[in-house]
């Protein structure tokens, strides 16, 4: 008898059930079951594992999940759902929790911007949904603030949209025109280019609606503090959106859209499950839905003036380590806003002393084992790295402290 021959008179079960590493297990019954098995897919694919003393880089994976989203993914992975029924349900308790018209998942915040830009473009009207990005005649412009322009707006111009670029209140009136379709503020203009908006939120919000065209704010990294996932939909804009893969902790790959229910719904029409918008190769699966749900939920929940002084706690523990070293400073860093508003803390050397750039001792630590990537700075011509702590386990905070230490006593 040929071997295949043999395996095809073994009972599947059996086969199974005996193949070395298996999932497959078996009751008294014979029931098919799943047994748990730990693997380390990194070890496995050969992945370094990374200490995130930086920030929700996307780079860096963004943040880690909250338990509450992994139980969400898990218990909802076995069975299936109509993506209808779950991105409206799921829509309609978002929006419940932030206290607005409507809301949805999306794929991160890039995504909820194409969707947002597109319903703008597009509204109800079937044949646009079909065309877009090539619709017919001039293109659909949107409105941006100059010094507002940055690398995540080509997602607005991937609908087609033109951006057109204002300097100030007198020269956005003139701007609108019928080809007119929405204005975007980036909120964290002034965290990134450390210049004033030359146009204030409220005042943008005024003059979109005294030409009756929609606002969106891209705030994707803007929490903390928490009641900024409120405050801007309260100014008025009519459409926002923020990652959920940030210090929302939710799936890296998921994002909120929310604001104005008939632009919310235009921008379902240009999403997934649909077949085939602009939207469609951004879909989001419904583990991710669920999962995004429940770290908003949690996020809402939490005691977060508990959680600010556990950051506070993590700077004074690592401070204590390194300022114990001559010729090395520590300094705890709160941004004033209005993205990524959470204390870090800058070491500072004497370079006299210590023979190592900031990037180089960024360099040795990444390269180092275990890998450690911090944040490289630059502030009156003096090279360092600045610590992030939020991202840290608790573990890793005296281990981080402790590498950096080594790092520059082997510069001596």
């Amino acid at each position: 008898m040929k071997r295949r021959d043999i395996l095809k008179s073994i009972p599947i079960m059996t086969l199974a059930a005996g193949i070395p590493g298996s999932i497959y297990k078996y009751d008294a019954f014979g029931k098919i079951k799943y047994a748990k098995k730990s693997i380390d897919y990194f070890e496995e694919l050969g992945v370094d594992k990374v200490i995130n003393a930086s920030a929700t880089m996307t780079w860096l994976s963004g943040s880690l999940m909250l338990p509450e989203v992994l139980e969400a993914i898990n218990s909802t992975a076995h069975d299936f759902a109509d993506m209808y029924q779950l991105q409206d349900k799921a829509g309609f308790k978002i929006a419940e929790m932030l206290n607005c018209e409507a809301a949805m998942v999306t794929s991160g915040a890039a995504c909820a911007l194409v969707l947002g830009t597109a319903a703008a473009i597009t509204g109800f009207d079937s044949e646009k949904r079909k065309l877009i990005p090539n619709l017919p005649g001039k293109r659909p412009e949107v409105i941006m603030q100059k010094n507002h322009r940055y690398v995540f707006d080509q997602a607005i111009t991937t609908t087609g949209a033109k951006i057109i670029e204002v300097d100030n209140e007198e020269e956005m009136h003139k701007a609108f025109n019928k080809n007119t379709v929405m204005a975007l503020f980036f909120n964290a203009a002034e965290s990134w280019y450390g210049i004033k908006n030359n146009i204030s939120h409220e005042k943008f919000v005024a003059i979109c609606k005294d030409h009756n065209v929609p606002s969106f704010i891209d705030a994707a990294a803007d929490v903390p503090p928490v009641e900024n996932l409120f405050k801007y939909q309260k100014m008025g804009f009519d459409m926002v959106t923020f990652s959920g893969g940030k210090m929302i902790r939710g799936p890296q790959s998921a994002g909120l859209l929310f604001g104005k229910a008939s632009l919310i719904e235009a921008a379902k029409l240009n999403y997934s499950p649909h077949e085939a918008p602009i939207g469609r190769p951004m879909k989001v699966n419904k583990e991710e839905i669920f999962g995004m749900y429940a770290a908003l939920k949690s996020y809402l929940e939490k005691d977060h003036d508990k959680e600010w002084q556990q950051w506070m706690d993590r700077t004074a523990k690592i401070s204590a380590i390194l300022d114990k070293m001559e010729g090395v400073e520590t300094k705890v860093v709160i941004p004033q806003g209005p993205a990524n508003v959470f204390p870090t803390l800058d070491v500072i050397w004497d370079t006299d002393k210590f023979k190592i750039s900031g990037s180089q001792l960024y360099d040795k630590l990444k390269a180092g084992t275990p890998s450690i990537v911090t944040s490289k700075t630059i502030k009156n011509n003096m090279e360092f790295i600045n610590v992030g702590v939020v991202l840290l386990q608790p573990v890793q905070v005296s281990l981080v402290a402790n590498q950096i230490k080594k790092a520059l006593k082997s510069s001596i």
